[in-house]
C-alpha cells in the first residue's frame, strides 16, 4: 500500500492536494498511478464529500495526540472547520437550493473546501480507513494506494473475478469510518480497455492518456498558428504559465512526447 495524500506504511506522509504541474504535483501523482501499471484489473473509487464528511472528533484527537490541551484542540478544531448558515440557502432562488440531507451537511460544522488546513487535516482523519483498506486489499492479494480522496485498488485474475465482493466490503468500511462512496465514480477497468489511475494510463506503463495528448498538440498548434490569446477560451489570466505546466506534466510522463510538446511550445510567439 503508498497513500499520496496521507500517510504510506512504507514511507514518510505523502503530498497532495498540491498545484498542479508542480514538481511535487507530477511526482505525487505518478507515484500513486505506477503501483498499479501492468496489473490485470484496476478498480478506482471515489469517497463522496470527502472533506465535509470528514469526523470532526478526529481532528480534534490530531491535535490532542499532539500534545495540545484539550481547550486548546477543542479551539483549534472549531478555527479550522465551519458551518454554514441557514440564511445563505434561503437566500438562493427555490430551484438552486440543495436538498435536505446536503443542506443539514453543511450547516453542521465541517472542514471547509478552499482552506489551507483541510487537506492535511482531511488526510490525517482518514488514517484508519486507509489501515483498514491497506489489509483489506492485502487479503484480496491487491494494490491499494489512495490520492485524496480517490481510492485504487489493482490486482491479477483472481482479484478480476472477487471485485464485486470485494467493493461491497470496502463500502462497509468506508461506513464505518464515517464516509460513503459516490458510486457514480467507481470503476473496473480491466487490460482489454483503457486503465486509468489519477488522470494517467497504467495498462502496461504510465503514459498520458491519447486524447489528452491529442487535445494539448493541437492546442498548442492552434496557438502558433492563430496566436496563444485566440486559444484561451478558458480565459487563464496567465495563459503561458498554464500551457507550459500542461507540457511539464506530459514531460515528467513521457518524454518524447514531452520533447515534441515543447518544441511545439518554443514555437509560439508570445
Amino acid at each position: 500500500m503508498r497513500v499520496y495524500g496521507s500517510v504510506s506504511h512504507e514511507q514518510k506522509p505523502g503530498i497532495g492536494f498540491v498545484p498542479r504541474g508542480s514538481t511535487q504535483s507530477v511526482e505525487t501523482l505518478w507515484s500513486a498511478a505506477r503501483v498499479h501499471a501492468g496489473e490485470v484489473v484496476v478498480v478506482v473509487v471515489d469517497l463522496k464529500d470527502f472533506f465535509l464528511t470528514t469526523p470532526l472528533r478526529r481532528v480534534y484527537g490530531l491535535f490532542r495526540s499532539l500534545g495540545y490541551p484539550w481547550a486548546v484542540a477543542r479551539l483549534l478544531t472549531g478555527l479550522c472547520s465551519s458551518a454554514t448558515p441557514p440564511s445563505v440557502f434561503l437566500a438562493l432562488p427555490e430551484s438552486r437550493r440543495p436538498d435536505w440531507r446536503t443542506r443539514k451537511i453543511y450547516e453542521s460544522p465541517h472542514l471547509p473546501q478552499g482552506t489551507p488546513t483541510s487537506p492535511a487535516l482531511a488526510n490525517f482523519a482518514a488514517r484508519q480507513l486507509d489501515v483498514r483498506l491497506h489489509g483489506l486489499a492485502r487479503s484480496f492479494d491487491a494494490n491499494y494506494t489512495r490520492y485524496a480522496d480517490d481510492l485504487a485498488f489493482s490486482g491479477d485474475d483472481s482479484f478480476a473475478r472477487r471485485c464485486h465482493s470485494f467493493l461491497a466490503a470496502v463500502e462497509d468500511i468506508a461506513a464505518d469510518e464515517g464516509y460513503a462512496l459516490n458510486k457514480r465514480k467507481t470503476r473496473i477497468m480491466r487490460r482489454s480497455g483503457c486503465q486509468r489511475v489519477t488522470g494517467l494510463v497504467v495498462n502496461d506503463h504510465l503514459n498520458v492518456a491519447r486524447a489528452d495528448y491529442d487535445a494539448l498538440k493541437a492546442t498548442l498548434h492552434n496557438c502558433a498558428k492563430n496566436g496563444p490569446q485566440a486559444e484561451n477560451r478558458a480565459g487563464h489570466p496567465d495563459f503561458r504559465a498554464h500551457l507550459e505546466g500542461r507540457v511539464v506534466w506530459v514531460e515528467n510522463v513521457n518524454r518524447a512526447r514531452g520533447e515534441r510538446l515543447r518544441r511545439m511550445f518554443e514555437e509560439i510567439w508570445w
